[in-house]
């Protein structure tokens, strides 16, 4: 058995979309992704808040954000706008992943005939089938996404208030119409379709490479990687994902975040945006958020992942 045979072996199991009892998957997969969202929303807050703050604004890394929301509003200033994102996760969520299995079931059979190697063959489909996903859920995510970050910078940095999400939607409507839910679409599409396709190509094929090179370090014949070590392989793969997903995709996330929570009154072009950043803070600027993005990716993502996978092994049809 020679490494790349090995690697291919004691990779991930792939358990394909035909072998899933969807409707097991649908509510339990729910259930496993809402508390996900419950562990990792307050750093998504604390993100969007550092995108968004003007070039005065006292808190200016992710500790003073937190401290401040603690000091003015405690543990429930970190869940602002939760209950928006809850109501429009579940939907999206289950869109997201069916076009993901789908997808990836259609792609891996037409990168087939090519003949390339399995990591590549896997990388291939896993970035088709993570952008075909993402373009699919941004229907549904971007209007949630519009109406939370407006909840999660409320009062802060010079930014409006409201009387919750509802509050939000009947203001927008009001001003700009319901192209005003879809502020930042464009930027939406180009920012998590790329982090979407990148993380789960990157996934595939960087697991594969690690188990390449653990399997080289064991006979042949008698490696057998223990359930913890394939826990770790799967979390490791998470997080060079998130590193490079987040690295390519925050410039887009940084200004796409700023057009999203601006009112009516401040609107400006993405050349406006990208003008602003750079005369405070440099280009550096772009990077707003950088480490709270990559450590939000880094969690859910390899979180995610661990539940994903578990998810399927638990909604397997009976035989």
């Amino acid at each position: 058995m020679d490494a790349s045979s090995r690697a291919q072996s004691f990779g991930q199991t792939e358990i394909n979309w035909n072998k899933l009892d969807k409707t097991k998957f649908y509510v339990v997969g729910a259930g496993i992704f809402t508390g996900l969202t419950v562990a990792l929303y307050p750093v998504s807050l604390v993100k969007t808040r550092l995108q968004v703050a003007s070039k005065d604004a006292v808190d200016r890394n992710a500790f003073s954000v937190i401290r401040g929301i603690l000091r003015t509003d405690g543990i429930p200033g970190l869940y602002r706008g939760f209950g928006t994102v809850i109501t429009g996760a579940v939907p999206a969520r289950i869109i997201f992943l069916t076009a993901l299995e789908t997808t990836k079931v259609a792609a891996l059979k037409l990168v087939e005939p090519l003949k390339l190697s399995e990591p590549t063959e896997a990388a291939i489909a896993n970035g088709i089938a993570g952008m075909a996903a993402s373009l699919c859920s941004q229907a549904v995510f971007v209007p949630i996404d519009v109406v939370s970050q407006r909840l999660m910078v409320q009062g802060y940095s010079g930014h409006a208030t409201y009387n919750g999400g509802l509050d939000v939607v009947r203001k927008v409507l009001k001003l700009d119409g319901v192209q005003g839910l879809y502020r930042g679409f464009g930027l939406s599409v180009m920012t998590y379709s790329p982090s979407s396709a990148v993380w789960w190509a990157s996934y595939g094929s960087s697991q594969r490479l690690i188990w390449r090179l653990l399997s080289q370090e064991s006979e042949p014949e008698k490696y057998s990687p223990s359930q913890s070590t394939i826990v770790c392989v799967q979390a490791a793969g998470g997080i060079l994902a998130a590193a490079a997903a987040s690295c390519i995709t925050t410039p887009l996330d940084t200004i796409k975040t700023r057009l999203q929570v601006m009112g009516h009154e401040k609107r400006h072009t993405i050349r406006q945006v990208v003008k602003t950043l750079v005369v405070d803070d440099g280009w550096i600027g772009l990077y707003r958020g950088l480490g709270p993005r990559f450590f939000s990716m880094s969690a859910w993502g390899t979180t995610m992942i661990l539940a994903y996978e578990y998810l399927k092994r638990l909604c397997v049809k009976d035989e």
